[in-house]
């Protein structure tokens, strides 16, 4: 429980229209919780030799030469925007795998809804990434357009839209593109309608399909297991996002330190939206057959005998945007204008309690709640790959990886999605600014019954 000290429990003479007033003196008592092997640290990755091999089987290498090829030198999305277009392609590819499955036992159905639905969610961010391209007057124009007397494309999506086996699939990912796209100043120009005739962006030359393709088959490709091919390229989409969540959080370190906090939340969101996308590729691995999936584990020799890091600190990229993401805690005191106190007292708090009863700088009121909505993103995520985990695996294995909470105590998985919120100043302005509402509405309502009587 938290004890409230508030001058204005006091029945107050203002207009019940009014917000209520904000203290200047307050006092707060907050009882020490404990949180048994909880705290705010941060993850750390994997040993080098194990997060290597990682690297090597998704060849993440050769992956991070086209992520980081600079090609446009005035085009500053580039960098983010190249990513996840490979990450999208990666994504057809995904479709044809899935789809000449020949395993009888495959949940192709199942298999085939997801894909559509992963796909459907990419073009939505890379849409969003584009409309804000758009709005921003030192990117709008940049991005390199196609010729249009150009239409041959070394995209999969037009071949797969000829096979009859991934026509309809392939149909419905160009009329989302369609769809997705309408409020962007340019379509991708893979074969969707384009109705509105809008200029194509140059696809080829920035997303490198051949390139990415070249990248179909893992160092284990001899490995007989058709799990072989999904896992891998599985991750290889879901590192290509975490490289683009990677740089939009640059972004929105460059943003805050600029004053430019509309654009930053507006990142931030992008952000949030990512670890959702995250949490819905691990899913995929619930659809793959568990004999199939458990074979691969042992024949790749996914686990060391020395190695106790839960299986996705062995990103190195995943560990480096969770400690960024939890960082953004230290720009809450550049965004309120004010300066820690030394002391301890609560200056970031009342000045957030100001911020939010205020109502007048609302860009900063959208950034603040943006952050916390990446706080909330991030430790979803990693509640979701615990029980993905443990159903893939099994909780036995799952709690050797060090991903189970036990009575004594708490792993650094768990620890991501149970330790204390990211920003307590913030929390705590809130939890004020609803006490002193929940004071005001008795002061309305005995008003009101006296002026019945």
């Amino acid at each position: 429980m938290i004890d409230l000290d508030w001058k204005a429990k006091m029945v107050s003479s203002d207009p019940p229209n009014k917000p209520p007033r904000l203290s200047s003196k307050l006092h707060v008592s907050i009882p020490a919780i404990q949180f048994r092997g909880i705290s705010n640290t941060y993850p750390i990755p994997a040993s080098d030799s194990v997060c290597s091999a990682y690297d090597y089987y998704l060849r993440l290498p050769e992956l991070r030469k086209l992520w980081n090829r600079k090609e446009f030198s005035n085009w500053k999305t580039e960098s983010i925007l190249k990513p996840a277009l490979q990450a999208l392609e990666i994504t057809f590819r995904f479709v044809s795998t899935v789809l000449s499955d020949k395993r009888p036992y495959a949940n192709r159905r199942e298999w085939t809804r997801r894909i559509e639905s992963l796909t459907t969610s990419q073009i939505e961010l890379i849409a969003s990434i584009i409309e804000d391209e758009a709005e921003d007057s030192t990117t709008r124009g940049t991005a390199p357009i196609a010729d249009l007397s150009s239409t041959e494309g070394a995209s999969l999506l037009p071949r797969l839209a000829t096979w009859q086996t991934s026509e309809d699939v392939a149909q419905k990912i160009l009329y989302s593109i369609e769809c997705e796209m309408r409020r962007c100043p340019y379509t991708l120009g893979l074969g969707e309608p384009n109705l509105n005739g809008k200029p194509t962006l140059e696809y080829d030359t920035v997303c490198r399909p051949n390139e990415i393709h070249a990248l179909k088959k893992s160092p284990y490709d001899h490995i007989k297991n058709q799990e072989n091919q999904s896992v891998y390229t599985t991750h290889q989409i879901l590192e290509s996002w975490i490289h683009v969540a990677k740089q939009i959080i640059q972004r929105v370190t460059e943003r805050i330190g600029s004053k430019e906090f509309s654009k930053a939340s507006n990142d931030c969101y992008l952000i949030e939206r990512i670890w959702k996308l995250l949490a819905e590729i691990e899913d995929l691995h619930l659809l793959m057959d568990p004999d199939d999936f458990l074979r691969l584990k042992n024949q790749l020799q996914m686990r060391s005998l020395d190695e106790n890091s839960p299986y996705c600190f062995r990103s190195r990229e995943l560990v480096e945007i969770t400690k960024s993401c939890k960082e953004l805690k230290h720009k809450v005191p550049e965004v309120l204008g004010v300066e820690v106190d030394p002391k301890g007292g609560p200056r970031i708090q009342e000045a957030a309690m100001r911020l939010y009863s205020e109502k007048k700088e609302f860009q900063k009121v959208y950034l603040l709640q943006a952050l916390q909505a990446i706080e909330g993103a991030l430790k979803r995520f990693f509640y979701a790959y615990q029980q993905v985990l443990v159903v893939a695996i099994g909780s036995l294995e799952a709690k050797g990886n060090g991903v189970l909470v036990s009575s004594e105590s708490c792993d650094s998985l768990t620890q991501l999605f149970l330790e204390p919120t990211y920003f307590p100043s913030l929390d705590a302005a809130k939890t004020f600014l609803g006490e002193s509402w929940s004071h005001e509405q008795p002061n309305r309502v005995e008003r009101r019954s006296r002026r019945m009587q």
